[in-house]
């Protein structure tokens, strides 16, 4: 996994997979990206498309139905979405890394036998249940609660800025809730809840300034009541098993990241060439070259660094600075590779029609979700001891 990161040269495998979806993102996501923006719409017909290249199954073991890969591989493929629709590409990523994958590290067998094969198809997406109105970058604040009740959980509260959480054929949301207190501080749990459960509804969808084919909702719980086995993991250690989920995830939003940076590097390099201006390309301008030569050095310095957060994660060894690191400078990449793009198309990157603009819409998220950039390093302060 390491021997490449010097080399810049993918094993075939990965490569293949590259290059795969890549084609699906040219020849399938991109002629409908526009339109789904546009009209605000869940991409079911791409989803389905995923599902069946076996995308949502690619870090999964085959006896969970999955395509027996690894997280690596999951990045690549958000990497090559993320250049023509940051929307499928966040879709992809929550249904894996929030949706799927915290059954896989912390479900026991049964739930993996119930849940995983149905998610690792992807003819069911699972959401993840975090952050609240009141409790965002502080997930310990949380305040759903969750109260056993003989064989069952009853559930209050609210979460907001869900993915994947209101889609036809969304199948469950897990909730982190606070289940108790143990030396006066809350005991958070995690709780899977199946879609369609009675007192569990989803709001109506956000009006988003980007992302807006993806999937997302404020939820609602009330007097919502599940089995007791429906526990995820170890009671008491929900906030914790979140914590090592959104390391994960960090490495995966950095892949979509770059894609969505590398993404404007493309699009501003086809149009400097075609577009004229006092009769040569654009891109003959030594401002316009230095521009997009600047946002080709975001994007490798953003993909070097989420190759290497990735080693280090599927080796074993600690990765939550470099996760961090990763999520920082590549959702920073995106941002001011977005803008920089819309700048070299001029009046035409002010239209949404074009793939600049809705990455210049859609690259501000990247800064905020799965930690803010302030969050980010407040992290990468505390691991260098600080």
């Amino acid at each position: 996994m390491t021997d490449f990161l010097s080399t810049g040269t993918l094993p075939d495998e990965y490569r293949e997979l590259a290059l795969t979806v890549r084609d699906f993102a040219n020849q399938v996501v991109a002629p409908v990206a526009a339109k789904h923006d546009a009209e605000h719409s869940f991409p079911y017909e791409v989803v389905k498309g995923m599902a069946d290249m076996g995308l949502f199954g690619l870090p999964f073991p085959e006896e969970f139905g999955g395509m027996g890969g690894d997280y690596f591989a999951l990045c690549l493929a958000l990497e090559e979405l993320g250049k023509v629709d940051q929307s499928v590409a966040i879709t992809l990523e929550a249904g894996v890394s929030l949706g799927a994958m915290p059954i896989y590290r912390f479900g026991n067998d049964k739930q993996k036998q119930e849940w995983l094969p149905l998610l690792a198809s992807g003819r069911a997406l699972g959401a993840f249940g975090l952050t609240e109105p009141g409790a965002g970058s502080d997930a310990g604040g949380t305040r759903t609660t969750a109260v056993l009740d003989g064989d069952s959980w009853i559930i209050n509260g609210s979460k907001q800025f869900i993915t994947n959480s209101g889609t036809d054929i969304t199948r469950l949301v897990t909730v982190t809730a606070v289940t108790g207190q143990t030396d006066g501080k809350k005991e958070i749990s995690t709780i899977i809840v199946p879609a369609g459960t009675p007192g569990f509804v989803a709001e109506p969808a956000y009006n988003k300034v980007g992302w807006n084919a993806s999937d997302t909702h404020p939820l609602s719980f009330t007097d919502v009541r599940v089995p007791a086995e429906n526990l995820l993991g170890e009671r008491g250690r929900g906030y914790a098993n979140f914590l090592r989920i959104l390391d994960e995830g960090r490495i995966a939003i950095a892949a979509l990241s770059v894609g969505a940076a590398q993404g404007c590097v493309d699009e501003s390099i086809k149009y400097a060439k075609e577009r004229e201006a006092f009769g040569r390309p654009i891109g003959s301008n030594q401002a316009i070259a230095f521009k997009i030569a600047r946002m080709e050095v975001r994007a490798h310095m953003a993909r070097t660094a989420y190759y290497d957060a990735a080693a280090l994660m599927l080796s074993g060894k600690p990765f939550k600075k470099q996760a961090s690191i990763a999520k920082l400078v590549a959702s920073e990449a995106a941002m001011d590779n977005a803008r920089d793009a819309t700048q070299i198309f001029g009046g035409y990157g002010f239209m949404n029609e074009y793939a600049v603009a809705r990455h210049y819409r859609d690259s501000k998220i990247l800064e905020i979700g799965e930690g803010t950039t302030e969050v980010q390093l407040m992290l990468i302060g505390r691991e260098l001891g600080l």
